[in-house]
């Protein structure tokens, strides 16, 4: 078995015990972007399996939107990352 050669860790723990590898994070060619892949990609940026500058490289996002993200899932959770939520927040 042929492991591709990475920069930084294959795997990493989460707090609540789990484990997140590489292959749990979306496609690179990801366009439609839902609440739990968002969240995927943040939870990897948060925890060391990738950095925020891999993240925006890889999934071509800009340091605001990587940013946004980052304070919504620490302000609201998954919930935050949802669209509807974003509108909602937009109106107030």
């Amino acid at each position: 078995m042929y492991l591709k050669k990475v920069e930084g860790p294959r795997a990493v723990r989460l707090p609540d015990g789990s484990t997140m590898t590489r292959a749990d994070l979306p496609p690179p060619e990801t366009v439609r972007w839902v609440a739990s892949r968002k969240l995927a990609v943040v939870k990897a940026v948060r925890y060391g399996l990738l950095t925020a500058a891999q993240a925006i490289e890889t999934y071509k996002l800009s340091e605001d939107e990587l940013g946004e993200w980052m304070v919504a899932v620490k302000t609201w959770g998954k919930e935050g990352l949802k669209t509807t939520c974003l509108q909602k927040r937009k109106q107030v």
